[in-house]
């Protein structure tokens, strides 16, 4: 935003860090929070401490700032829980999702850092990697919970601990019982914080990443979610309509126990072996570009098609209750310009879920997509210079309160009906 844009929405600003700064048991605190929301979401192009404040002005004091986001002893979860709490009625989600993102870093002096994969890069690079989650709907998304990866290098006692990065834990703030948790079960880990807030969504969508994991469904499952998540080609499944066989019984040693006949087949043969005529059309939403749909945006649709299968696999079998492995969606989309399926999700929702509601809850995680690149490219992210654990867990929820700020903006100027009903 510009100054005369902020100068505009002031008042509303105000408001709306006084309600999310609430639990702040300072008036500095609250002071130099409104100051730091305002110069993220003031123009210019890093939205580190140094140069927030040289645009800032008069409250451009940039150790106050500094010690604001990565000293002062305030409790990131307290902010998120209010924002939480007020974007949950402007959002009124209908999914959790569940991502995460890197922060690329030239050092390794910043907590967490460390060479490993992260999709902002596409490939195994130096960078931090911090879990969101995400209320979502058709409409709008707020991020209003995180996690800072600890890799294994970060960790004592672990088989790749790197000496010099648990010599630096200290250094960086980490608290002492912080260890490696893999990235689903920071998820679980946030969703059930998140829960504690009174935030109640009934269906939880991520990506291959996550869903892949079967721990990762059972846990959504357990704690009563019902899930839409995306999975690798390569995961392997029984077909809906096979059933457990038993041998007969040779009178000698261990009776036989129930087991499929058939070995499990990929997702991606089964989807093939149903065969392309099997996908249909389906539409899930209307984009931003111009096009020929009913508000003049582009159609995104594709073709789809859906299964009944049973996931296998050692821990899916663990987990049953009998020899007989649970059932669920597998869905495909298959576009008629391609000679093979690009892209597979697995779901709990109820066999008689329509595909169209299969298809716009798996498409949903693009909001998230969105999500970060705004953060990212307007409202500095990735532009934290600190160091500390403390101080990127507050920058990152500053963050998410001036994009959530920037989504209620646009929910109040959009027409009414394309806003959350």
């Amino acid at each position: 935003m510009t100054p005369d844009e902020i100068a505009a929405v002031r008042g509303e600003l105000e408001d709306f860090a006084a309600e999310v700064f609430e639990p702040f048991a300072r008036n500095d605190q609250r002071r130099w929070g409104q100051v730091y929301l305002r110069g993220l979401l003031t123009d210019g192009q890093r939205k580190s401490v140094e140069p927030m404040a040289a645009r800032l002005g008069e409250d451009g004091n940039r150790q106050a700032l500094a010690h604001f986001i990565t000293t002062s002893p305030w409790d990131p979860a307290h902010v998120r829980a209010r924002l939480a709490w007020r974007m949950e009625k402007a959002v009124r989600p209908t999914v959790l999702v569940f991502d995460d993102t890197g922060f690329l870093k030239d050092g390794n002096a910043s907590a967490c850092v460390s060479r490993q994969y992260t999709g902002t890069a596409g490939k195994v690079t130096n960078c931090q990697v911090g879990v969101s989650l995400h209320l979502a709907s058709d409409h709008a998304s707020a991020a209003v919970n995180w996690r800072l990866f600890l890799p294994e290098t970060w960790a004592p006692g672990s088989a790749k601990a790197d000496p010099a990065k648990v010599t630096r834990r200290t250094a960086c703030g980490i608290p002492e019982d912080m260890g490696h948790v893999e990235k689903w079960q920071l998820a679980l880990d946030m969703l059930d914080e998140t829960r504690s807030w009174g935030i109640e969504v009934p269906v939880a969508v991520a990506d291959a990443g996550y869903g892949d994991a079967a721990a990762f469904r059972h846990g959504l499952q357990a704690r009563g979610l019902n899930y839409v998540v995306g999975i690798s080609t390569t995961l392997s499944a029984q077909p809906g309509e096979a059933v457990p066989v038993t041998e007969p019984y040779s009178g000698t040693g261990r009776r036989p126990v129930a087991k499929y006949p058939d070995k499990p087949q990929s997702v991606k043969q089964l989807v093939i072996a149903a065969g392309r005529k099997a996908a249909k059309p389906v539409q899930w939403r209307e984009g931003s570009r111009p096009g020929t749909g009913r508000s003049g945006f582009k159609r995104m649709y594709s073709r789809f098609m859906t299964l009944r299968i049973r996931p296998a696999g050692r821990e899916v079998r663990q987990a049953a209750d009998s020899p007989e492995l649970p059932e669920c969606w597998l869905i495909a989309e298959w576009p008629a310009d391609q000679a093979e399926p690009v892209q597979f999700w697995l779901s709990d929702l109820p066999a008689d879920t329509p595909l169209t509601t299969l298809v716009r809850l798996a498409k949903l995680r693009w909001r998230i997509e969105h999500d970060y690149r705004e953060m990212k490219q307007a409202l500095g992210l990735a532009h934290f210079e600190g160091r500390t654990w403390n101080g990127w867990h507050h920058h990152v929820t500053l963050v998410s309160v001036a994009h959530a700020f920037c989504t209620l903006q646009r929910l109040a100027r959009a027409p009414k009906d394309t806003a959350p009903a």
